[in-house]
Formats: C-alpha cells, structure tokens, sequence
C-alpha cells in the first residue's frame, strides 16, 4: 500500500475517532451512525497492515530481543479495547438498533464497560502515536505540507526518515 493512501486512511480514521469520542457535539444518532462506519474504515486498515501483523506474529518470538514487541503489545491492546468499545456500543445503542429494529434494554454494566474501554482506547491510541510519531512528522511532512512548500530542510531534518513498510 502506498503511503499516501495509508496516511489518508489514517486521517480519516483518526477524525472519525475523534468525532466519535465525543457524542455530545455531534448527538448519540450521529456519534452511533459514526462509529459504525468508524469500524469499517477500522477492518480496512488492519487489511492494508495484514502483511505486516502475520509476518511480526510469526516472528515475534524467535530472537529474545525484538525491536517491534512493544509496538504489537500496544496494538493489539489497543485492537481489544477497539472491539471492546464497539461490542458494548453496540449493545448499548439507542439510535443503530432501533434502525434495524431491534430493542435491547442497555444494562449499567455494558456501559460502564463502554466508558472503561473507550478511556482505554484514547489511552493507547496515545502510546500508539507515540510510537508512530517520526512516520507521521515525516509522512505529513512529505505528502501534505511540502507540496503547498510549507516544509523547510530545518523540519524535515528534526525527525529520522522512517521506511515506507514500517506502517
């Protein structure tokens, strides 16, 4: 996959979280219609990363030190957390059931484990940019803000180059 379209996806999905983080400014309807497309976009990212999740799973504990083990640790609990948050959405939904009429009574317990999950994910999506930053300085740098020539040498050098394949 190409970077620019992995940064695209990564933007949109990024604003699509964070629209959904917040279902007082945009209303529960919405937030709920959101995080459903939210999850799509979702299942297409882990697609175009497919390769690179089988290849460090099959990996990952042949040397005993592995330079990408905390990366796979924070994005596999950041993947639980997302199933999480979505699985107890679901099932506290007001406005995504009703439209395809069904009528399930949302307990205190699943959304408490909306709310945990959700603050958990917002969490780990931080250690996950953490992680990430130097490909987004660079890729951001590269394919949205040197093309309109708002990048100089001085930024561009403050971060080290990151390889196409490393997300």
């Amino acid at each position: 996959m190409s970077i620019k379209l992995n940064l695209s996806l990564d933007v949109i999905i990024f604003l699509a979280f964070l629209f959904a983080m917040n279902p007082a400014s945009t209303g529960l309807p919405v937030h709920e219609w959101l995080s459903i497309a939210f999850i799509a976009t979702l299942l297409l990212h882990l697609l175009f990363h497919w390769k690179w999740i089988a290849t460090l799973t099959r990996t990952l504990f042949q040397k005993l030190f592995h330079s990408s083990r905390l990366n796979y640790l924070v994005d596999f609990l950041f993947m639980v957390s997302m199933v999480a948050v979505m699985l107890s959405g679901i099932l506290i939904s007001r406005s995504f059931l009703q439209t395809l009429g069904i009528k399930l009574e949302a307990s205190r317990s699943w959304r408490s484990i909306h709310s945990l999950s959700a603050n958990t994910t917002l969490l780990l999506l931080g250690i996950h940019f953490a992680l990430h930053w130097n490909w987004i300085v660079n890729s951001v740098a590269r394919y949205i803000l040197e093309p309109f020539g708002l990048v100089t040498k001085k930024i561009r050098s403050a971060v080290q180059p990151v390889k196409a394949d490393n997300q």
